[in-house]
């Protein structure tokens, strides 16, 4: 099923996410709509708290092409335990619909998880994964990719975000 994915500036955006506790069929269906939604939108990543649940779950799938295959992870209680590196990565975010901004974050990341059955892993990423990933778990502390901008800039995708809202809701 198809989730509608909350636009900035939504103030549940800003809630952070509570750990998941149940590794269910409740779950799992969530992770399905999650995917459906992520791949229909389209995007590489999307965090629970983008479709409004309170959860401290991820889905990233960063295949490319059409011809590559599909790569879907999903992150439960994910955890960066360890960041090194700088890089700039030209960002987009389904909560800010043709907003797209030079982000700088760490270029690797070692993240600590579950997946879909409660296992753990961990995971080193480097390149878009690794952005993704930062992108993602950012959403599940309650921030967002405007966070990582300059005072002018956050203004100025504030007030564009704004204004889009407003002509939403007038239609």
């Amino acid at each position: 099923m198809i989730r509608p994915i909350l636009f900035y500036p939504d103030k549940r955006l800003r809630e952070p996410g509570k750990e998941v506790e149940e590794f269910d069929a409740e779950l799992h269906q969530l992770i399905e709509d999650m995917a459906e939604t992520m791949y229909l939108a389209p995007g590489v990543g999307l965090a629970a708290p983008q479709i409004g649940v309170s959860k401290r779950l991820f889905i990233v799938d960063v295949a490319s092409h059409d011809d590559e295959p599909s790569d879907l992870r999903v992150f439960i209680n994910p955890e960066i335990i360890a960041a090194e590196g700088s890089t700039t990565f030209n960002e987009g975010c389904l909560s800010f619909p043709g907003v797209r901004e030079d982000i700088d974050r760490p270029e690797r990341v070692t993240v600590r998880a579950l997946d879909k059955d409660g296992k753990p892993f961990e995971l080193e990423a480097d390149g878009l994964l690794a952005t993704v990933i930062q992108h993602e778990n950012d959403h599940l502390n309650g921030e967002l990719m405007i966070d990582h901008l300059s005072v002018l800039r956050r203004r100025m995708v504030h007030r564009a975000m704004t204004k889009r809202a407003a002509a939403d809701a007038a239609q």
